[in-house]
């Protein structure tokens, strides 16, 4: 029996809800986009995220006006909201590529129906984090003095650096995860292509086809470049997380100089993702009607992930404090007692309310499965992964090596507005997807079902 028989023989929760045909499969999902009548919901929705995304580029356009003075920045610390933010966002996109290259290798059939969304927001995450290390550079207009292009001035980036490797390991994971999002929608872009009667769409979409026909030539080719194209993913979902670890773990400050980092933090950047990929999935079938394509096996195993990751960031804070007592440095012992006692210590408490008490519940089934317990608990991890970032940043920095030049940070009015804003950008980039491409991969479902029907047929002649 194959990998992907053993996977399917031991599943006792459908991936699909009972009663779907190859064309109802289509109609479903296709009709979404090629609704003739937007519904009111979509343009209150979008209208609040755009006015967010406003609000972005009011704050941008302020801060290259004034400079980055304008956010909370002191002289310990230097690195503020900016940062935070940066790592926040870079987590969240982990899951659309663990579900979709990662479970695609593992023929893990129950990624069907969420891997497109979850791709979406991959890019979208990204989009938004590379937005902070380059206004956090002051003259974002020399962004390009970090690429190692032949200058006539000899300047070349510190490659010792890393903040130049964050450019390397983002800018590459943005790259292939956009092209692994975009192999995916060709055939469907097909399927619309050919469905639509709005003249206009069906040239958009036939460009975005790229001639597709379906023919055998095409699937062949089409399956070796999406594989391809998930080994390159694959270990980008390791590589990336860790690489931004570095730039806290390389230096030589208390409480960044760690080892655990790179696995602490991919665990973490895992936990958020999938944390966000159920705040997305749960109101998106309530509201589109696609319980039967996002079923609760989805949901399920979503929340045991979240569950497992959850108990590695869990380990992480352990062993953090542990390994600052028993070095038996001063310095690294007084970082530890700061989070917890400190003038940041509600804060720190929060994050290990949200991030080790509440995850805790998703160890019994009845949370696991009831909808809107879950909903809440997806929104405190996010909560309480942000505020981790902002404990491994702000408490490491703001009482350094010299008492006489400790001080609070306390972010501004444009600290905060930048960062709603990106969240507008987010949301107004996904409510785009959602109207105008579709939010569920239509043949993988089409073949799942294929799937399904022939070994029920299989198993009847048996």
């Amino acid at each position: 029996m194959s990998p992907a028989e053993t996977s399917r023989a031991t599943e006792t929760v459908p991936v699909i809800g009972p009663g779907h045909s190859m064309s109802s499969v289509t109609n479903k999902i296709s009709s979404i986009v090629l609704t003739q009548k937007t519904p009111l919901s979509w343009y209150i929705g979008f209208a609040i995220a755009f006015g967010l995304m406003q609000l972005l580029l009011v704050s941008i356009v302020y801060l290259l006006v004034a400079g980055v003075g304008v956010w909370g920045l002191n002289v310990p610390v230097a690195w503020g909201l900016a940062i935070v933010n940066f790592v926040w966002w870079v987590g969240i996109g982990h899951a659309g590529t663990l579900i979709s290259a990662i479970l695609l290798l593992l023929r893990q059939q129950w990624r069907t129906s969420i891997n497109r969304f979850a791709e979406a927001m991959t890019l979208f995450a990204v989009a938004c984090a590379g937005l902070f290390p380059l206004l956090h550079l002051g003259r974002p207009q020399y962004f390009y003095w970090l690429m190692p292009y032949p200058s006539t001035m000899g300047v070349w980036p510190q490659f010792r650096s890393p903040l130049v490797w964050d450019v390397f390991a983002v800018s590459t994971y943005a790259t292939v995860s956009l092209l692994f999002w975009y192999v995916g929608l060709i055939p469907d872009m097909a399927t619309l292509r050919d469905r639509s009667r709005n003249r206009f769409a069906r040239a958009i979409y036939g460009i975005l086809a790229m001639g597709w026909r379906g023919s055998a030539r095409h699937w062949r080719r089409y399956e070796q470049a999406y594989l391809l194209l998930a080994g390159l993913a694959t270990p980008l979902v390791i590589s990336v997380h860790s690489v931004v670890s570095f730039d806290f773990a390389v230096s030589l400050l208390p409480g960044w100089h760690a080892t655990i980092f790179p696995p602490y933090f991919v665990a973490g950047a895992i936990f958020s993702g999938f944390a966000m990929v159920l705040t997305l999935a749960i109101p998106l079938r309530a509201v589109y009607g696609l319980q039967d394509f996002v079923t609760m096996r989805h949901i399920e195993n979503m929340a045991k992930i979240m569950l497992v990751s959850g108990l590695i960031v869990c380990y992480g804070y352990g062993m953090e404090a542990f390994t600052g007592w028993y070095g038996g440095h001063d310095l690294e012992m007084f970082v530890m007692s700061n989070r917890a006692f400190g003038p940041y210590a509600p804060y720190y408490w929060a994050l290990i309310f949200c991030n080790v008490g509440v995850t805790q519940l998703l160890w019994f089934k009845k949370i696991r499965t009831s909808v809107p317990i879950l909903f809440v608990v997806a929104l405190v991890a996010n909560v309480g992964m942000w505020l981790e970032r902002f404990i491994i940043v702000v408490t490491s920095l703001h009482r350094d090596f010299l008492p006489s030049s400790w001080d609070m940070y306390t972010p501004t009015f444009w600290d905060w507005s930048l960062y709603f804003g990106t969240i507008g950008l987010f949301f107004s980039l996904l409510f785009l997807f959602i109207r105008f491409l579709p939010m569920i991969s239509i043949f993988e479902m089409r073949e799942l079902l294929h799937d399904v029907e022939s070994e029920g047929t299989a198993d009847a002649h048996d």
